[in-house]
């Protein structure tokens, strides 16, 4: 080896400490739970990369062939070299198409430090070798058994010697060399096939049913025939009485060196179920829009007085949202859906009082007040950020509780990335392209599989199904397929004819696209060169490209390496604050000309009902739903006209005339003769009773009516007597006496105790100001760009001063170990080194007892401190001298 040439790392620490300050961002940006909280040095920070929870993270965040790529070097030699793990997943034959990908695994892993080494020595962390490998406990996914070795372990020297002379090798003289000997003929293609030449054909059947897993087997006490020959020979081997196990060397052997049975390098494409024209996918993504925006305001006017009580536990009774469903017409998940979407939005929230409601928030009359296309956009938003899963509402918990809508025990922390991932896999499709949902769940089930058996209905699955079915509901899709409005707020240019991605659908990592090419490494925006594996030495460099991948082009002078974002094939980059805010305003500008315009008339018809064709304005629609009872809904919403509505119109304070001139203003159509005189009728009996306080009284200038209402049989329930010729008195309270007379077919009206008739308008019931539901992370969050340089700093300047070489007058330290010198030591080796300018290693530890190595130049020592240049920090710094544990001279190299 050249004196230039890097020596390998004998670490994960020496190889994260060889690595560029992109790489090791790359690595926290893509396991953010490594920098929480930040580590002092390379070295912590290796150790923290290799601790199970933190594996296991990493791991279930890898996409299918990477996961597999770890599972083939868990069962590979460690370390193995890039040739053999090609082996293992091509297999004897090669696969071109496996040989393209597995740069792309390989370097996945070794950036979220998974893997280490250059291409002659690659090794898995000890903790995913760990989870990975496979035991009689945990089997492997590859269905691979313990190697010769591992199985032969407890065996006796003179039955593993019997081994070795019946498969035809000579004996040994220890038990080491001979299952040495063993291993070497199982793994030697030649010397296999002639060994299984001569094996019975039912020997080579128990083969065939072992060979791709569970690789273990039940014998009796006295094997039959077929089973002593593959016994004999170690082909099967006991690991406890009664068991056998199909050693790895054999499995490799039997498979043409393959690990898995079906290596998947390439992303199941999503495919298409159903084409439609783009106009008019849109203007049905848009009507559902409006019906989106007309139901959460006609739910939340529902509840404006204040809504169901909030149950002890928190949420919505049962019977609450079976009421709901009856009003808004809907099914109750649906229901559940509308409920948590508004909650989601800010719009909805419980009002705190000791008698604790669901109620509107006074973000709901801004809401109300803004256009139709910004409230949309409101919604969509608030919807994609949500980790409230509606979906799992009627359904129990870890408890056996019932999951009530607004209740606890709803959040999913994936639920926010899985419906982005959906959305942007049909933003990959062609413009009208509605997908077939099976192959975009088997898409999903790629990106990130689970460890072990896949079951149809787990959580992701789960999340996926209802991200399309409440898309369809919300209008971000319309016939199943992605908006125009909905890709402008993923912040997606319309795809080609083609079905190329554009912007936010990154091409797949593995394949560079849907189209099968290339492997592409995400962020460079260079294909590999090649499929067939680079030189070791390619990926022994920090930074280096992936092996079989084109070297990145530098973006300008000075630059070395582009900063790559690790995230599963074909996952966009975040849009920034600006980018999200333009996207906002475009998709607000292209859903707002496809909502219908609101109208200011209705159409009355003489069975005193009203047509209103469209949405109507505001105001109108106001007074319209106090004046009329809604009939029907649809493309145009049918309102009667009944004696208890107008009285109702009455009771808000509006007159007869008012009533005229309001629908005569408003109608398109005459006003018709029935309508006028039932108006008419109404208001010349409202108010002729008067209903007060005595508990309660009834007076009335006609007092032959008073004499009917007491002749009245319905009338002994309210328990009237006369107190004058124009008043009765009850005892019960006025809304009481007042239904009562209602329900005989009167029209009281109730008074003060003035004397006036009092005015029944709705009273608004709004909660204080609440802030939406903050979503539950999965996780820690990722780190900004400013964390991450900091952090890196931090993790270098603790670096330097762990691994600066040092004068060590005593025994050496352990890593990590702060320096002791007595206080007078300290303070005559800062002044000496104030003299000759040389720089010290100095334990310190600060005021909040955190303890730290740093590397300074003492500039002055006075007053019981020293000023030095913090070579860590890069900076002058002051320190007490009391705070020093003690100082090491460094060494002359």
């Amino acid at each position: 080896m050249s004196p230039e040439a890097p020596s390998a790392p004998r670490s994960l620490a020496e190889a994260l400490r060889a690595r560029d300050d992109a790489s090791l961002a790359a690595l926290l940006r893509s396991r953010p739970d490594l920098i929480t909280p930040v580590p002092t040095d390379l070295t912590q920070l290796a150790t923290r990369a290799g601790t199970r929870a933190s594996v296991l993270r990493a791991l279930e965040r890898l996409d299918r062939f990477a996961l597999q790529t770890a599972e083939a070097l868990a069962v590979a030699p460690d370390p193995a070299s890039y040739r053999t793990l090609l082996g293992l997943m091509a297999g004897d034959g090669g696969d071109e198409t496996v040989a393209a990908a597995l740069p792309r695994a390989v370097a996945t892993l070794r950036e979220q430090a998974l893997v280490w080494g250059d291409d002659e020595r690659l090794r898995l962390v000890r903790t995913a070798r760990e989870l990975l490998a496979p035991t009689p406990q945990h089997p492997s996914p590859t269905g691979l058994g313990p190697t010769v070795r591992e199985a032969t372990s407890g065996m006796s020297p003179g039955r593993i010697q019997d081994i070795v002379t019946t498969a035809g090798l000579p004996s040994t003289h220890d038990s080491v060399s001979a299952v040495t000997a063993l291993t070497a003929l199982f793994a030697d293609r030649r010397k296999m096939t002639k060994l299984l030449a001569g094996a019975p054909e039912a020997a080579r059947e128990v083969l065939d049913r072992l060979v791709w897993g569970p690789p273990y087997g039940q014998v009796t006490a006295e094997p039959a025939a077929h089973l002593r020959w593959l016994l004999d020979r170690g082909l099967l081997l006991p690991t406890a009485p009664g068991t056998v196990v199909l050693p790895r060397e054999v499995a490799l052997h039997l498979r043409e060196g393959r690990a898995h049975r079906a290596p998947e390098p390439l992303p199941p494409a999503v495919e298409p179920a159903a084409n439609h024209s783009p106009q008019v996918v849109d203007a049905t993504a848009a009507g559902q829009a409006y019906t989106a925006l007309a139901t959460v305001e006609e739910l939340l006017k529902d509840w404006d007085e204040g809504g169901p009580a909030v149950l002890r536990a928190g949420g919505l009774s049962v019977r609450d949202l079976k009421r709901t469903a009856v009003a808004l017409d809907v099914s109750e998940p649906v229901t559940a859906f509308w409920i948590e979407l508004a909650y989601a939005a800010g719009l909805l929230a419980s009002d705190g009082e000791a008698d604790e409601r669901y109620a509107a928030t006074p973000a709901y009359d801004e809401w109300l007040e803004r256009p139709a296309a910004e409230r949309w956009v409101r919604l969509a938003e608030a919807w994609l950020a949500v980790t409230r899963t509606p979906g799992l509402v009627g359904g129990r918990d870890a408890k056996d509780r019932t999951l009530s809508a607004l209740g606890p025990g709803l959040d999913r922390s994936a639920a926010p990335e899985v419906r982005h991932r959906v959305l942007t896999l049909l933003a990959g499709l062609p413009q009208g392209t509605a997908p077939d949902t099976e192959s975009v769940l088997a898409r999903l089930r790629w990106e990130r599989p689970l460890r072990g058996p896949q079951p149809d209905d787990d959580l992701r699955t789960r999340l996926a199904r209802w991200t399309l079915s409440e898309a369809e509901l919300l209008g971000v899709t319309g016939r199943g397929a992605l908006s125009a409005h909905a890709r402008a707020l993923l912040g997606a240019t319309p795809a080609a004819a083609t079905g190329g991605p554009k912007r936010g659908t990154a091409p797949d990592a593995a394949t560079g696209g849907a189209s099968g090419a290339g492997p592409t490494t995400v962020g460079s925006g260079t294909p590999a060169a090649s499929a067939k594996p680079a030189s070791p030495a390619a990926s022994a460099r920090p930074g280096a490209p992936a092996p079989g991948a084109a070297a990145p082009e530098p973006s300008g002078p000075g630059d070395k390496l582009p900063v790559h974002h690790h995230r599963p094939p074909g996952h966009p980059a975040p849009l920034s604050p600006a980018e999200q805010s333009a996207a906002t305003a475009a998709a607000a500008r292209l859903l707002a000309p496809l909502l219908p315009e609101p109208l200011d008339h209705v159409l009355l018809q003489a069975d005193l009902t009203a047509v209103a064709p469209g949405p109507l304005r505001r105001p109108l629609a106001d007074v319209l739903g106090v004046l009329a009872d809604v009939e029907s809904k649809g493309g145009a919403t049918v309102y009667r006209f009944t004696p208890a509505s107008v009285r109702r119109a009455l009771d808000a304070g509006r007159t007869a005339a008012d009533l005229h001139a309001f629908l005569a203003e408003h109608s398109r159509t005459p006003v018709p003769q029935p309508l006028a005189y039932l108006i008419d009728d109404v208001a010349r009996k409202h108010g002729h009773l008067r209903v007060g306080a005595a508990s309660s009284y009834v007076r009335c200038d006609d007092d032959t009516l008073l004499n009917e209402i007491l002749a009245d049989k319905r009338a002994a329930a309210l328990r009237l007597r006369r107190l004058a010729p124009t008043v009765l008195a009850a005892p019960a309270d006025p809304a009481t006496l007042l239904e009562g007379l209602r329900a005989m077919g009167y029209a009281p009206a109730a008074e003060s105790a003035e004397g006036d008739v009092l005015i029944a308008r709705a009273h608004a019931h709004r909660t204080p100001p609440r802030a939406a539901p903050e979503p539950v992370p999965d996780g820690p969050p990722a780190p900004d760009a400013t964390l991450l340089t900091a952090a890196i700093r931090a993790i270098r300047a603790g670096d330097l001063a762990a691994t600066t070489p040092r004068k060590t007058g005593g025994a050496p330290l352990a890593s990590g170990e702060l320096p002791r010198t007595s206080a007078a030591e300290t303070l005559a080796t800062v002044q000496a080194a104030v003299l000759t300018g040389e720089s010290l290693w100095i334990g310190y530890v600060n005021a909040d007892g955190a303890a730290s190595q740093r590397v300074i130049g003492p500039v002055r020592v006075e007053g019981g401190f020293v000023t030095a240049y913090d070579h860590t920090a890069d900076e002058v710094r002051t320190y007490p001298l009391h705070r020093i544990t003690g100082v090491a001279e460094l060494a002359d190299d």
